[in-house]
């Protein structure tokens, strides 16, 4: 996440990848004006790529590009450990059930068909936002507890010994 200067919130960063750079340039304005930092990749190798680098809180994804579509992209980023966490929303033309599927079937947590409506997408983008949140803070006091657990069975075995 990046904080913005002006204030002590971070805000959110999301990574827009699409090839069509009309496309892009719509997104960046609506995402930007929403108070989202936001970060454009042409084509899925550099989509990929940025992902890595700079670990986006959510990613929307375009399937159909030149070169990598969105699917083998989305495929990828669920593979690799350090960005397989990261929210994929497909945002495509791409509407038939069969594409809808795969996406899902691919690791995406929506997809959403161009065109759509902003409302309906800002508010797809900030409950997967909310929950990757969520599910973050179970996990940290998942590792808590699991530490607790363990120094507790330390203590144990150290009380058990001395009897």
């Amino acid at each position: 996440m990046i904080t913005d200067m002006n204030t002590t919130t971070p805000k959110e960063t999301l990574l827009v990848i699409d090839d069509i750079p009309e496309h892009v340039t719509f997104l960046v304005e609506f995402l930007t004006k929403a108070g989202f930092q936001v970060l454009m990749a042409q084509d899925g190798e550099q989509g990929i790529q940025k992902a890595e680098e700079a670990h986006p809180d959510l990613i929307l994804l375009d399937v159909l590009m030149l070169g990598m579509d969105g699917f083998e992209v989305c495929r990828r980023l669920k593979s690799q450990e350090n960005t397989k966490d990261i929210p994929v929303i497909f945002m495509t033309a791409l509407a038939e059930i069969v594409n809808i599927v795969k996406g899902f079937e691919l690791g995406a947590a929506d997809y959403i068909t161009k065109p759509f409506q902003s409302v309906e997408a800002l508010a797809r983008i900030k409950t997967h936002l909310t929950l990757r949140k969520q599910q973050q803070q179970l996990a940290k006091q998942n590792q808590q507890l699991q530490q607790e657990i363990a120094v507790r069975k330390q203590a144990e075995t150290a009380l058990q010994e001395r009897e």
